[in-house]
């Protein structure tokens, strides 16, 4: 394939399943309608992001995989031919469960997950206490549409995790996200935070050559204990080509669904004249594998 035409779906979220199921169907729909053959949804969009605090009956929230959310999604897939890359709380054993992307193939089928790898636990983001870290690796996903380097959130701020889906050979970089701020931050430190979310991920897609879509949710989440001031997720989500080029960009407050045309053959244009690649000294990155250097 040379040509891609992606969907990110910019969304909203309550406590009710099915509104925000109906609301991620209609934006797949509609995303399709614009011709995309690639549709992906933001981080957890089933539910609020529940992470803000640690509360035990919040595993209940969880699901296997195949299961409920895999089957609608997929039922999705099949009707309207595309590929949907999902985002679920995944029940794999009484008290194991993963933060995991699943992409569902144009037929509906399974074509291969990812569980989130790198597992944040700060203020109102407590994912430690829920989420198991991913032992599936940094494996693209095959598919229809090209090898898919699904990443999720917290991935994103890793070079390590983009480097090594660009090396087993993805052909771009995907991260469904729900990222925010405190509503006690300041505005330049928001505008900081938003910035640097947005530069660091810009920066995988030019130091692989890749092209990169990055969905994020948006609205204020209230705490759910009541103790923390919410969240307001920042929305922003975006396409970018292989130099980092913006493709589409949504707005921070707001409910959108963006449409993107990839051009998949610039990543050979561009890696030919910036090379990154073949100029990598893997003769001296041993130290890369300690934690620290003392």
């Amino acid at each position: 394939m040379q040509k891609l035409t992606a969907g990110l779906i910019q969304q909203s979220c309550t406590a009710d399943r099915e509104a925000n199921i109906a609301g991620s169907i209609a934006g797949i729909r509609e995303a399709a309608a614009g011709g995309a053959q690639l549709v992906v949804l933001q981080e957890l969009h089933t539910g609020l992001y529940f992470c803000q605090s640690e509360d035990p009956r919040c595993f209940d929230l969880a699901e296997p995989i195949p299961g409920p959310s895999t089957e609608t999604f997929g039922a999705v897939a099949r009707e309207l031919g595309v590929v949907i890359v999902t985002s679920l709380f995944e029940r794999r054993a009484p008290g194991l469960y993963h933060n995991t992307a699943v992409v569902l193939e144009k037929d509906g089928s399974i074509a291969g997950r990812h569980r989130k790898m790198h597992i944040p636990d700060d203020p109102a983001y407590y994912e430690k206490f829920y989420f198991t870290p991913g032992d599936l690796g940094f494996e693209p996903i095959p598919t229809s549409v090209g090898k898919l380097g699904v990443l999720v959130c917290w991935d994103q701020w890793y070079p390590e995790a983009a480097r090594l889906m660009a090396l087993a050979g993805a052909d771009l970089l995907i991260y469904p996200t729900a990222i925010g701020w405190d509503a006690h931050d300041a505005k330049d430190e928001q505008a900081r935070q938003l910035d640097a979310w947005l530069t660091i991920q810009r920066g995988h897609a030019i130091a692989n050559g890749l092209p990169l879509l990055s969905v994020n949710r948006v609205g204020c989440e209230p705490a759910p204990d009541g103790a923390g001031s919410g969240q307001h997720f920042w929305g922003n989500s975006f396409a970018t080509g292989p130099q980092g080029e913006i493709l589409a960009r949504g707005e921070s407050d707001r409910e959108q669904v963006l449409v993107a045309e990839i051009d998949l053959k610039r990543s050979e244009e561009v890696r030919r004249i910036w090379p990154f690649l073949r100029d990598r000294r893997i003769d001296a990155y041993q130290d890369l594998l300690k934690r620290y250097r003392d």
